[in-house]
């Protein structure tokens, strides 16, 4: 049989159900008193976690396929479609929401930042008019940081991954958490960058009430009433120092990695013990 279908079958097989239960897992609380950098970070960690059993199982099938011949000795069994397709329609929704979002018309922002490769600052130019120079001041630095960190690409692929998880509710509430924390870690940003916080949290009060007048959505809101009042209340309070804990990520990439590569040379060496193993694959 053709290398590349059992391959496909596979990772459809393994990957995407590995993938779907470990996004059932709870999602995990946050300490109240933590900053929103330290927050971002450890929520961004947190997102992808679930989804790192799957990628050794991928990693291992791609060993495998590096050593097998193209016309392989393992088979498909009848029954392989129906066992693979729910994994299927939930692969191919992440697909088809992650298309339709680059191909979506795109909707004049009160003040966002967006593009995926190139991204940049936009700003309604009504929310220019409203807000004194210093509030207009914040709000571009809010979103120039979103712009120097790529947050746009991050939001993107974050969906995928929570799409590609669909429908847990664990999965979504991290997503949210995230995206939640993502706020707070730039203003926090803008604000160690020189911006005060009560003209970040007026910029941000114009922009939802510009929003409102026109039926346009806020990019930075993402609970319109919780979020807003979270936010307003940390950039009128001191700004809090991020936790020197960056190893933490630096020491989980290099063991992801690690692992990754394990896995690799596992596929090279015994994928077809792997592979036989799969319910959908015989010999």
């Amino acid at each position: 049989m053709n290398r590349d279908l059992v391959l496909a079958a596979a990772i459809l097989a393994l990957c995407g159900s590995v993938v779907w239960l470990a996004g059932w897992l709870p999602a995990r609380a946050g300490d109240a008193s933590e900053s929103g950098r330290a927050a971002e970070r450890r929520t961004w960690l947190w997102l992808w976690l679930p989804l790192l059993p799957a990628a050794v199982g991928l990693a291992a099938l791609a060993g495998w396929a590096l050593q097998e011949p193209r016309c392989t000795d393992e088979i498909l069994r009848p029954l392989a479609p129906l066992f693979i397709a729910p994994v299927g329609l939930v692969w191919l929704r992440a697909a088809t929401r992650a298309l339709r979002s680059l191909a979506r018309s795109p909707v004049a922002p009160v003040a966002a930042t967006i593009g995926l490769l190139r991204p940049r600052v936009a700003v309604d130019p009504r929310l220019a008019r409203d807000l004194d120079g210093p509030a207009l001041a914040a709000a571009l630095a809010h979103e120039q940081a979103h712009r120097d960190h790529h947050d746009p690409l991050r939001i993107w692929l974050a969906q995928i991954a929570t799409d590609l998880q669909w429908p847990s509710a664990p999965a979504r509430t991290r997503f949210e958490a995230w995206r939640q924390a993502l706020e707070l870690a730039r203003d926090e940003e803008a604000r160690a960058g020189g911006v005060a916080g009560e003209d970040l949290a007026a910029a941000l009060v114009g922009a939802v009430r510009l929003s409102q007048r026109t039926r346009v959505a806020a990019a930075t809101l993402v609970d319109p009433g919780q979020t807003l009042a979270l936010r307003v209340d940390r950039l009128l309070a001191p700004l809090r120092a991020p936790a020197a804990q960056r190893w933490r990520s630096r020491l989980a990439l290099a063991g992801s990695l690690a692992l990754l590569g394990a896995a690799t040379l596992f596929g090279l060496t015994h994928g077809d013990l792997l592979v036989r193993a799969l319910p959908i694959v015989g010999i």
